[in-house]
C-alpha cells in the first residue's frame, strides 16, 4: 500500500492512543484536565480548526498551560501537513529539562509526534535518536501507558527495516505485539483492540512495501485472529476508521497472498475487500490500485486513480514531492500501462506544472532546517549554507532528470524546446556543483593527516575514502614526546552535514589531546561540547581514541560506541560506551592494555566490514580477520592497501554504501 494509506492508519493509531480513557496513573498524577477532555473531543470529531480555536481560548483563560498549548498547536500543524511548524513546536517542548518534570504527558506526546515527523521525512537515524532516550525516560519515571510504548517500539521496528536491520525490526515488532496483548487483556473499552488492529496493519504495510511477503504473512495471521473480536466493534465517534481498518486488513491479506503466488486465495480476499464499504471510498480505491497493478489489471487501476485529484482537493494536500511520487506518478504509470495516452499526457502535464512549485517548497523547508542545524556553529555557518545550497542543487538535477526520463516519450513533441533549455541549465549547474564539491572535498581531506610520524619503533598509516563527494569519517593523531594520541571515528549520516560535524570532532580531538588528557576524559569533554541544545541536528560520532607510550607499549583507550579494533589476530574485548553527542553529561570509561609492542593494531569504520557487493552481501568480520592473519608480516601501509584491494574486489562494481576509513600502527 502507498504511504497515503499508511498515513491514514498511523493517524488512527494516534487518535486511538491520544483519545483513550484516562489511566489510573494519569488520574493520580493530574496529567489530564477538563481542558484536555474538550480538546480531545475536537480531535476525535476531526474538527482540527475547532480544536485550535479552543487551544487559544483555554490558554488565555488559564485553563491550559503554555507547554500543553504548544503541543496541541504542533499536533494541529502536523495533521495539516505543516511539518516544519509542527517540528518547531515539538522541539521547543523537548528542549527544556523542566518539560519531563512539569508536564510529562506533553513531553512524551511531543516526542512521539517529533519521532513520527522524522520518520515521515525518511530521517530514520533521527527517529531512533528521539525514540530510544524517550523510552528510557518513560521507563525511569515509570510513566507512559502501554499504548505509547507500543507506538514507539513499532516506530523503532519500521526504522530498523528501513536501515536494513531485519532482526532488530523483528525484535521491536515482537515487543510491541507482546505489549498489545497485555493491553488488550487489561482493557475493557475496546480501544486497545482498535490500536492493536491498526498497528498490526502498519507492520503489514511495511513488509508488503518491501515485498517481504513471508514476514507479512505472520502478521496477516495475527490480524485474522483478531478479526472476529473486531468485527462487531465500532470505534466510538468514528465508525469510518473501523471500516477503514477492516478493509485495509483484507486488502493486505490479498496483497500478501498474491506476493506468495497463491493467486486464487488472493482473488478471494480481494473480492472480500470489495464487499467492504471502505473499497468504495476515494482512499480505498487508490489503495486497491496497488493490488490491481501488482496483478497486472492496469485498466482497473487507472479507473481507480481517476479520484486522485479529488483526494488532493478534498484534503487540501499541498503538492509536495512525496505526493507527486506516491499519487501522481502511480496514476501516470497506471494509465501508461493501460494504454490511455490522453489521460497519461494530461497527468504528465500536471506533474510538469506542479513540480517546480513542489520542489521550491521542499527547498525552502530544507534550507530552513539546515539553517537551524548549523546556526550554532558560528564560524562554520557560511560554509554550511554554501554546501547546503550545493547539495540541494544536486537534488534538483537528479529529481528533474528522473521526471523527464519518465515522461519523455509522452511530452517530447510538446516540450522539447523547454526540455532542451532546462537540460542546458542543468548541465551548467551540474558542472558548477561538481567543481565546488571537489573544492569542498579537497578542504576536508586537508584536515586529515597525509604524513605520519617518522620515528624509530613506530610504523603508522591511515586512509579515508568517502562514499560521496564529502564524508563523515575521521582520523587523526597528536605526538607529544613519547606519547602518541590517535583517534578514528564515524559520524552518523553521510555527505555535507556529516562532513561539518566531522570537522568539529577532529578539531576538538586535536585541541584536547595537546593538553595531555587521558582518552576517557577527552571523550567526555568532546561529548559535552557536541551534545545537548547546541546539537540541534541530533548528530553523533562513534570513536575509538587511544594513547600509547612508545617506550613501553602501554595503551590507554576509550571506545565510544565504535567497532572493536583488531590487535594481532583477534578483536579487542572491551567495555563499550555510548557514541559521542547523544547523552549530555555522560562520563566515559577508559581501559588499558599493558603492552601492544610488536603487535599490529588495526582500527576501522563499518564501511569496511559492512561493504556490500551487487547481491548486498557484506564483507564481514570473518573475512577481515582471515586477511589480517594471512598478512601479519605486512607493514601498516601494505596491510591497508591489501584490504582496500580486497574490498574493491568484493564490491565487484557496486557503489560504496558508506565511507571507508582504516588506521594501522605497530610499536616496536
Amino acid at each position: 500500500m502507498k504511504p497515503l494509506s499508511y498515513i491514514i492508519i498511523a493517524t488512527i493509531v494516534l487518535l486511538a492512543t491520544a483519545c483513550r480513557h484516562q489511566t489510573p496513573q494519569e488520574r493520580q498524577t493530574g496529567e489530564f484536565s477538563h481542558a484536555d477532555s474538550l480538546l480531545m473531543k475536537a480531535q476525535k470529531s476531526g474538527s482540527l480548526n475547532q480544536m485550535l480555536d479552543l487551544v487559544d481560548h483555554l490558554q488565555q483563560s488559564g485553563e491550559l498551560s503554555d507547554l500543553r498549548a504548544d503541543y496541541y498547536r504542533g499536533y494541529y500543524h502536523w495533521q495539516k501537513g505543516s511539518t516544519s511548524k509542527a517540528e518547531e513546536y515539538c522541539r521547543s517542548i523537548m528542549a527544556g529539562d523542566h518539560a519531563a518534570r512539569d508536564d510529562r504527558w506533553s513531553y512524551v506526546m511531543a516526542g512521539s509526534t517529533l519521532a513520527n515527523i522524522c520518520f515521515d521525512k525518511r530521517d530514520f537515524e533521527g527517529t531512533i535518536r528521539i525514540v530510544l532516550p524517550l523510552l528510557q525516560m518513560m521507563d525511569s519515571l515509570n510513566f507512559g501507558s502501554l499504548d505509547r510504548h507500543i507506538e514507539l517500539h513499532t516506530l523503532l521496528g519500521h526504522c530498523n527495516l528501513a536501515t536494513n536491520q531485519p532482526q532488530l525490526a523483528h525484535d521491536n515488532f515482537e515487543k510491541a505485539y507482546d505489549l498489545m496483548r497485555q493491553n488488550m487483556a487489561a482493557d475493557t473499552t475496546g480501544t486497545a483492540l482498535h490500536t492493536a488492529f491498526a498497528t498490526i496493519g502498519q507492520i503489514q504495510n511495511n513488509y508488503i512495501n518491501l515485498q517481504k511477503f513471508a514476514d507479512a504473512e505472520v502478521w496477516v495471521a495475527r490480524e485474522d485472529s483478531l478479526m472476529p473480536l473486531y468485527q462487531d466493534y465500532s470505534y466510538p465517534g468514528a465508525p469510518f476508521y473501523s471500516e477503514t481498518l477492516r478493509g485495509s486488513a483484507v486488502l493486505n491479506r490479498a496483497m500478501t497472498l498474491l506476493g506468495l503466488g497463491r493467486k486464487e486465495e488472493a482473488k478471494q480476499a480481494y473480492s472480500e475487500f470489495m464487499e467492504n464499504s471502505f473499497s468504495s471510498t476515494d482512499v480505498g480505491r487508490i489503495n486497491a490500485s496497488d493490488y490491481l497493478m501488482f496483478d497486472h489489471r492496469y485498466a482497473e487501476a487507472a479507473d481507480n486513480y481517476e479520484v486522485a485529484d479529488r483526494v488532493i482537493r478534498s484534503n487540501d494536500y499541498e503538492l509536495s514531492l512525496d505526493l507527486i511520487k506516491t499519487l501522481l506518478m502511480p496514476k501516470l504509470r497506471a494509465n501508461i500501462y493501460a494504454g490511455r495516452k490522453e489521460t497519461a499526457l494530461t497527468t504528465a502535464r500536471q506533474i510538469a506544472e506542479v513540480f517546480d512549485s513542489a520542489y521550491n517548497r521542499h527547498l525552502t523547508d530544507q534550507t530552513a532546517e539546515l539553517a537551524t542545524i548549523y546556526d550554532t556553529q558560528g564560524k562554520e555557518r557560511q560554509i554550511a549554507e554554501q554546501q547546503a545550497a550545493l547539495s540541494q542543487q544536486r537534488l534538483i538535477g537528479l529529481a528533474v532528470a528522473l521526471v523527464l526520463i519518465t515522461l519523455f516519450f509522452i511530452i517530447y513533441t510538446l516540450y522539447r524546446r523547454r526540455v532542451a533549455r532546462r537540460m542546458a541549465e542543468m548541465k551548467a549547474a551540474q558542472e558548477r556543483i561538481e567543481s565546488e564539491l571537489r573544492i569542498a572535498r579537497d578542504i576536508q581531506m586537508s584536515m586529515l593527516p597525509s604524513e605520519f610520524p617518522q620515528r624509530e619503533g613506530l610504523d603508522m598509516y591511515a586512509s579515508m575514502t568517502p562514499a560521496k563527494e564529502v564524508g563523515g569519517d575521521l582520523y587523526g593523531y597528536v605526538l607529544n614526546g613519547d606519547k602518541l594520541y590517535f583517534a578514528l571515528g564515524d559520524v552518523s549520516g553521510k555527505g555535507v552535514p556529516a562532513s561539518l560535524f566531522m570537522a568539529q570532532a577532529t578539531r576538538l580531538f586535536r585541541t584536547l589531546a595537546t593538553q595531555g588528557m587521558m582518552p576517557a576524559e577527552i571523550c567526555t569533554r568532546m561529548n559535552n561540547a557536541l551534545s545537548g541544545e547546541d546539537n540541534k541536528s541530533s548528530m553523533f560520532v562513534t570513536m575509538f581514541l587511544g594513547l600509547v607510550d612508545l617506550t613501553t607499549g602501554h595503551l590507554n583507550f576509550c571506545n565510544a560506541g565504535h567497532n572493536p579494533p583488531v590487535l594481532g589476530d583477534d578483536f579487542i574485548d572491551m567495555q563499550p560506551n555510548a557514541p559521542i553527542g547523544i547523552i549530555p553529561g555522560l562520563e566515559f570509561e577508559g581501559e588499558e592494555l599493558e603492552s601492544i609492542k610488536d603487535r599490529t593494531l588495526f582500527i576501522y569504520t563499518d564501511g569496511l566490514n559492512e561493504a556490500e557487493n551487487r547481491l548486498q552481501e557484506q564483507f564481514g568480520d570473518d573475512r577481515l580477520l582471515d586477511i589480517l592473519r594471512q598478512n601479519h608480516a605486512a607493514s601498516p601501509r601494505q596491510l591497508i592497501e591489501i584490504l582496500t584491494s580486497e574490498i574493491e574486489h568484493h564490491r565487484d562494481g557496486a557503489e560504496p554504501n558508506d565511507d571507508l576509513t582504516m588506521m594501522c600502527l605497530r610499536v616496536g
